[in-house]
């Protein structure tokens, strides 16, 4: 069955795409165009608490991941269940990558730039790259993985890439009339962000959306680099 969403955002652990995409998200549902969220891993050692079961983790990380979906006007949330702190550049991911491609159909794909220089979240690195190769030429090709064709996952050609975290802007959002809810969105995210100081933490994204916005004139933005899939 084809989906034919606009947007797919894929991260590698719930909260993620808020920090990195949100703003953006919360445009895009507003003039009715879906978006799917894809996260990779569990966040079963995002915790600095020491008497926090890892399971109960998973569990809390997931709801607040839904409900910071529900706050954006997320359509689906699809969890892939793979360890924190353990993807890896493998047939068996790139191979589930390609299958949410092809049943997704997006327009946009949207994940973490895996060319950061110097200190990265390893996972981040690992699902930016997997992605882009799942891009291209995989999803695209209809022999690359031909048991997905054999079970109906039909060739997608995604035709644009945005990558946050990225050291090399080229495309910027404005973000000026999202912001607010980019950062309601976060607030979902108590056992990530719940602790810090909310003025702090609301100051120090703000200042991170302005400094993005300079270089187009904008009040706030989100800034990624692009990448228009031609062939």
């Amino acid at each position: 069955m084809v989906e034919q969403t606009d947007l797919l955002v894929i991260a590698p652990h719930a909260d993620d795409s808020e920090f990195g995409i949100a703003g953006t998200v919360a445009k895009m549902t507003r003039q009715g165009k879906k978006v799917v969220y894809l996260i990779c891993t569990n966040g079963d050692k995002g915790t600095s608490d020491l008497n926090l079961d890892p399971h109960e983790l998973i569990q809390i990380r997931a709801r607040e991941q839904r409900e910071a979906a529900a706050v954006l006007g997320v359509a689906e949330v699809v969890f892939l269940g793979y360890a924190d702190q353990g993807l890896e550049d493998t047939a068996e991911f790139r191979k589930e990558i390609v299958r949410q491609i092809r049943i997704f159909q997006p327009h946009t794909v949207a994940t973490t730039d895996p060319y950061r220089k110097y200190l990265q979240h390893r996972d981040h690195r690992i699902c930016g790259q997997v992605v882009l190769d799942a891009i291209y030429p995989f999803s695209r090709d209809h022999l690359s993985f031909p048991d997905l064709l054999e079970q109906g996952f039909q060739p997608h050609r995604v035709k644009e890439v945005l990558t946050w975290g990225t050291d090399e802007p080229n495309y910027w959002m404005d973000i000026s009339d999202s912001f607010e809810i980019k950062i309601e969105a976060l607030r979902k995210h108590v056992s990530q962000v719940g602790k810090r100081d909310n003025v702090q933490f609301y100051n120090f994204l703000k200042e991170r959306a302005r400094q993005a916005g300079l270089a187009k004139g904008f009040a706030l933005a989100e800034e990624f680099h692009r990448l228009e899939i031609l062939r």
